[in-house]
């Protein structure tokens, strides 16, 4: 007597069903079934059984290929584009996939199919080009522009230590000669340089002719380990006083701790520095070239001087905001 099966994984459930493997794909990942319930990617009979053939199937509408939702991802961001903001690629929408704000309907990993209205629901999305920021890597080309920098520059960054590859792809140029490795930036550090690194004359850097030698090429690298920010640096980051970020620290306990320095001048990592003043709402991610004032050197030490006071505001998402 055959037996009758109690589980299904997701090639066996569409069978079942008599549906396309892309179809139940969309059907679990847009709530039209239940998530799997009898283990990782893993369903019961019951729930397939219960799963109607004609509305899983009627419901796949596609689905797209990387190109086109790229596509229409970069038509969403503007025409013409922003300034400093590169377009979305067919890579763009694998991370997005990874990520899980669309959903993997087959293909490559890499270069997923996708639903058409779930990119057209993204593409909608107010706070799209900050998702691209969050959870799309740049290639240093894309990096380049992002930060709106000629790629000799943006080299002289990564010499420089203020950024690290976040992971790599290998592309196959066939006219070069194989496969070459790319390495990936953190699409949200790039944008923050101009933060973490305030007394940067980001605006030389930018307006330096090709050919030129790069503004940033007579810059010392940071040493391993001894990248550091003052409550100064961290006052002008967040562009206000030293005296607010002094405020700050007694009055938030989960004001990062310093890493070196003294009780006197403590210093801090400024990635955790970041991330604090992120989560606080102390700063935000530029959408594009700053107009603040610049610098050309950080000083390296405590300030022996009162350093400069930013205005006790900043541009915020209504207006003026007064420094905590």
């Amino acid at each position: 007597m055959r037996s009758v099966r109690e589980v299904y994984d997701e090639g066996q459930a569409a069978g079942r069903l008599r549906v396309p493997v892309a179809a139940w794909r969309w059907a679990t990942g847009s709530g039209l079934v239940p998530l799997a319930d009898a283990g990782r990617g893993l369903w019961s009979r019951a729930v397939v059984e219960a799963a109607g053939p004609e509305a899983v199937r009627a419901a796949l509408r596609g689905p797209i290929g990387v190109g086109v939702a790229a596509d229409r991802l970069t038509e969403a961001l503007g025409v013409p584009l922003p300034i400093l903001r590169p377009r979305a690629t067919a890579s763009a929408v694998g991370h997005l996939v990874k990520a899980g704000l669309l959903v993997y309907l087959g293909g490559e990993t890499q270069f997923p199919d996708v639903h058409p209205d779930q990119v057209a629901a993204l593409a909608r999305r107010r706070d799209l080009p900050a998702l691209l920021d969050r959870h799309v890597p740049l290639g240093p080309d894309q990096a380049a522009v992002r930060l709106g920098v000629r790629r000799t520059d943006f080299e002289q960054v990564v010499r420089l230590g203020w950024l690290s590859p976040v992971g790599s792809v290998d592309v196959d140029y066939k006219h070069h000669g194989g496969v070459t490795t790319i390495p990936l930036y953190d699409a949200q550090d790039v944008v923050l340089l101009e933060v973490v690194r305030p007394c940067v004359d980001w605006r030389a850097v930018r307006t330096a002719r090709a050919g030129r030698r790069s503004p940033l090429a007579a810059l010392d690298p940071v040493a391993p380990g001894g990248d550091r920010v003052f409550l100064a640096g961290v006052a002008r980051m967040a562009r206000v006083g030293r005296a607010a970020v002094v405020n700050w620290r007694r009055r938030h306990p989960d004001f990062p701790a310093p890493v070196a320095g003294t009780d006197v001048h403590p210093q801090f990592d400024p990635r955790a520095m970041v991330a604090w003043l992120l989560a606080h709402d102390k700063i935000e991610v530029p959408t594009g070239p700053t107009t603040r004032p610049t610098r050309t050197a950080c000083p390296a030490g405590p300030p022996t001087t009162t350093p400069t006071r930013w205005p006790s505001w900043r541009p915020g998402r209504s207006g003026r905001r007064c420094a905590d």
